[in-house]
């Protein structure tokens, strides 16, 4: 069967290697998993998580009168932290997740992205969304890449028309540098057709799947909290309780179905 993370990660490797935008990437750094969607259904392709983020200064939520303004009630202090995700020896700061076999069935047509390719083919939407994901990486510092507006000032969208553009000319320059076209071959099949040549699709995820490693809260002990002015009711929140390191040992490989997953044999 086909190990469709495998193929991804291998084509990033390449990608980076050969964009010189992209070339502030660590592909060490990255790990790839997949998770499970439906072709046709809404929802991502594919989506780039920051965990490499040091944890947040302390603070809380709160509430506040519509019409005064005035604080009502507010959260337990707490930062938020990143967990620590390691294989074999390599830190992981970003787990770039993408959606089977919904990825896999995606085309050019009625995309946002459609008018940056012209009479290019359908597949092609599978190379812009991986591009897109390593872009989305901040060269400056951890974290997700900010979004401007045409004056400069910060965007509140995550995808501006700059975004959707400089990911088409990254597609193109990849294209241009002449690759392996096995490099990239894989993206050409739709995942019925990647059924039928290999034998099924299989694809690296998480042993608590379809959970996976993300940033949670971690409640400031009593003695480490900063001054409150007026007291307030004190809404409690949650702190995690799962997990919050992960190995190698806590991946393993399952294969993705139309409409279900199944573990496979083996791991990684």
């Amino acid at each position: 069967m086909i190990n469709y993370t495998e193929r991804i990660t291998s084509l990033m490797r390449d990608i980076i290697a050969r964009v010189p935008r992209l070339s502030h990437v660590d592909a060490s750094e990255l790990l790839v998993f997949a998770r499970h969607g439906r072709s046709g259904a809404e929802g991502a392709f594919a989506t780039c998580h920051c965990i490499g983020m040091p944890p947040t200064d302390p603070g809380y939520y709160y509430w506040s009168d519509r019409l005064t303004g005035a604080l009502t009630r507010r959260s337990h202090w707490f930062v938020t932290k990143s967990p620590d995700v390691t294989v074999e020896g390599r830190h992981i700061r970003y787990l770039i997740s993408f959606a089977l076999p919904r990825f896999c069935d995606q085309t050019l047509r009625g995309a946002p992205k459609e008018r940056f390719y012209t009479k290019a083919p359908g597949w092609l939407a599978k190379l812009d969304t991986i591009v897109h994901e390593l872009y989305h990486i901040d060269p400056r510092s951890a974290g997700i890449r900010s979004v401007e507006r045409h004056d400069g000032a910060p965007s509140s969208r995550s995808h501006g028309d700059d975004f959707l553009s400089d990911v088409a000319d990254m597609v193109r320059q990849y294209i241009q540098s002449q690759p392996d076209p096995d490099a990239y071959g894989f993206l050409r099949h739709g995942f019925a057709e990647l059924e039928s040549r290999h034998g099924g699709v299989v694809a690296t995820t998480f042993r608590s799947f379809p959970s996976f490693p993300q940033r949670y809260i971690e409640l400031v002990p009593p003695s480490e909290r900063p001054d409150t002015a007026p007291a307030v009711p004190i809404h409690p929140v949650k702190a995690w309780a799962g997990r919050t390191h992960f190995t190698e040992d806590d991946l393993m490989s399952r294969q993705f179905l139309d409409r279900a997953t199944r573990g496979s044999a083996g791991t990684r």
